[in-house]
């Protein structure tokens, strides 16, 4: 293909090979011509016979075996040209280079039998790849919740400063809702079943008069075929078709993890402008066009760029399944070409951007330490209130000064730009009667963290550790940035 012509961003800068692979033309072609095997397999192995003489060969099956791979894409697109029909086109090519067995590929099948079952063996692979991905991806967010656990920093709530909380703590609420996306990958991909050979509207008509009404062998084919497939079962009822849910149901993980992968972008993104941590940035790397000292986090914005993308094409499988009508209707197709596709490259590129997020992460602990530092004093009040009772003060009267002087100390900071000095003014206030080490005392960060670093060891040790105890053949995924 050209430059003159269109070609997807997701090939050329966002998704990665592999995932690009499974959703490929070889891939989806070959996978047909397997699909053609296992069926003609299935008829053999079953006795299929005319006469008293076996209609399907070994000698036909070695056959197609061994152009399973080799697609000969210019004759198939000449001839889909002529009978405007994708499947018979490639049945027709196949057909060319297998003579013998020309005459019982595709046998009893219809057009949805290599399509849809295509489609259900290719989300399976994608999301097996995406659960390799994000198993890697929770690993580098606890070994950095790990890192930073007791490390503390200012919390927000409604981007106001609040309680503290640590670094590491903050990065179990990431963690978290990526393991709940990978329960839900789990749970759909368990369920996912082949549609099998149902033929045109779900009936088996075609396999009741190929068997001669044999319902022993009919009950057969589908679970015969589903093995050689790698699946344990085919759908149990189905018009020609099977049920566009299935798409629904494997976009909306996709789109889970679109949800979470955002939530973390910007999160880096704020804290980058906060300058405590930043995303990766290349020594090369240019971050504006006009000003040069820029440090854009491109790489967050671009996670929170393809989430965007991809929670809204996950409606797509979600209207195909509600206007579906009867036992199949063709205005789905056109639209699951793309989304379906097009929804595992964009995850695919968003868990490739947030594994190398993930994995140079730099933290600014004096920066962290200044901000905190900045708001704590507000957040003593309570401590030193106490401080200043137990000496004899009186509590209401107390709260009514530190409540004033809170005011002023905030005055200073906002009309005047100043430091917070709300300590310097509680020191100098004879009602307290408290000393500059006693206050100090009280500035102490980790008497605010509460009891963020055991969370955050108890978390790893409970949730996160046996996962990746479970899936430790599949870390080690690497990030695959393009640009």
């Amino acid at each position: 293909m050209g430059t003159d012509q269109y070609i997807s961003p997701f090939s050329e800068r966002y998704a990665g090979k592999e995932m690009q692979h499974i959703f490929s033309q070889d891939k989806k072609f070959q996978t047909w011509r397997r699909l053609w095997i296992a069926l003609a397999e299935t008829e053999m192995e079953l006795g299929l016979s005319e006469n008293g003489k076996p209609v399907i060969t070994q000698e036909m099956i070695d056959e197609l075996k061994s152009h399973q791979d080799d697609i000969n894409y210019e004759v198939a697109k000449k001839r889909e040209a002529e009978v405007r029909h994708d499947v018979m086109s490639h049945v027709y090519a196949y057909g060319q280079q297998c003579p013998k067995a020309a005459g019982i590929i595709h046998l009893g099948a219809t057009s949805c039998y290599v399509g849809d079952n295509t489609d259900v063996i290719l989300m399976k692979e994608g999301l097996a790849l995406i659960h390799k991905k994000l198993v890697s991806l929770i690993r580098e967010l606890s070994d950095f919740a790990e890192k930073y656990r007791d490390l503390p920093t200012l919390a927000f709530t409604h981007f106001q400063p609040a309680q503290p909380t640590t670094v590491g703590k903050r990065a179990t609420l990431w963690i978290y809702e990526f393991l709940m996306d990978l329960e839900d990958l789990e749970y759909v991909s368990s369920t996912l079943k082949l549609l099998g050979s149902r033929g045109t509207t779900g009936t088996q008509a075609s396999f009741k008069e190929l068997f001669d009404n044999d319902l022993e062998k009919i009950d057969r084919i589908d679970p015969m075929i589903a093995e050689k497939m790698g699946f344990e079962r085919a759908v149990p009822v189905s018009g020609q078709t099977y049920s566009r849910k299935y798409d629904t149901r494997v976009l909306n993980v996709l789109a889970g993890i679109a949800s979470s992968a955002a939530k973390f972008s910007n999160d880096i993104r704020l804290l980058q402008h906060l300058k405590e941590i930043e995303e990766p940035f290349e020594k090369n790397q240019i971050g504006s066009s006009a000003m040069a000292y820029k440090r854009n986090p491109m790489r967050s914005e671009r996670i929170a760029s393809l989430s965007r993308y991809l929670l809204t094409d996950a409606l797509n499988p979600a209207l195909t399944a509600a206007q579906q009508w009867f036992e199949r209707t063709l205005d789905d197709s056109a639209n699951r070409r793309i989304s379906v596709a097009e929804g595992f490259l964009a995850a695919d590129g968003i868990l490739n951007l947030c594994l190398n997020v993930a994995q140079g992460l730099v933290v600014y602990p004096k920066v962290i330490e200044k901000h905190l530092m900045a708001e704590l004093p507000f957040m003593a009040t309570e401590n030193i209130l106490m401080d200043a009772v137990k000496k004899g003060g009186d509590r209401q009267a107390l709260h009514e000064r530190i409540r004033q002087l809170s005011m002023e100390a905030g005055a200073n900071v906002k009309q005047k730009g100043g430091e917070n000095n709300l300590l310097s003014l509680i020191k100098e206030d004879p009602a307290f009667d408290l000393t500059e080490e006693e206050l100090q005392n009280a500035m102490d960060p980790k008497r605010y963290i509460g009891l963020s670093p055991r969370q955050v060891e108890q978390f790893l040790e409970n949730e996160v550790g046996p996962v990746l105890e479970k899936y430790a053949d599949e870390l080690g995924q690497t990030a695959e940035i393009t640009v």
